[in-house]
């Protein structure tokens, strides 16, 4: 099955979400622009919302599942039941879609989320979801 194409890590990249981020003006305005880039993440297809696909560590539903392409690159697709998860999900695939397992490995990923300033704003139970989708990704890019 073809995992569903969506714009985050190739049109949204984790500068452009940085730079979108370092104008908001405030938590709600941050809260706003992870939910709107939320909508830009493409429903997952009913058949891949499978158990072994689901996220361990999130309190909201989340499915991950991946592609590796020939040259080497990932591709993942992920859904969650929450607008806020899909909003967070979109974060995480602006930085490892279309990597390598090194590339992916390498990535500064806390750097990252400080630069966007969310993470003291997220619930800990929130917080430790999207570290569950980070490991996760991480996980599959070591096999």
């Amino acid at each position: 099955m073809t995992l569903p194409s969506h714009p985050f890590g190739t049109e949204i990249t984790c500068e452009a979400i940085i730079a979108q981020m370092a104008t908001a003006n405030g938590w709600e305005d941050r809260y706003r622009n992870v939910i709107q880039l939320g909508k830009k993440l493409p429903a997952m297809p009913e058949e891949l919302k499978q158990d072994q696909l689901k996220v361990s560590g999130c309190e909201s539903q989340v499915w991950l599942t991946h592609q590796q392409r020939e040259d080497g690159t990932f591709h993942f697709a992920a859904d969650s039941d929450a607008r806020i998860v899909r909003g967070l999900i979109t974060l995480v695939l602006a930085a490892f879609e279309g990597k390598s397992a090194d590339q992916i490995q390498a990535f500064d990923i806390d750097g990252y989320f400080e630069q966007l300033n969310l993470i003291a704003h997220l619930s800990p139970s929130r917080g430790n979801g999207l570290k569950a989708i980070v490991e996760q990704i991480k996980t599959l890019a070591e096999d």
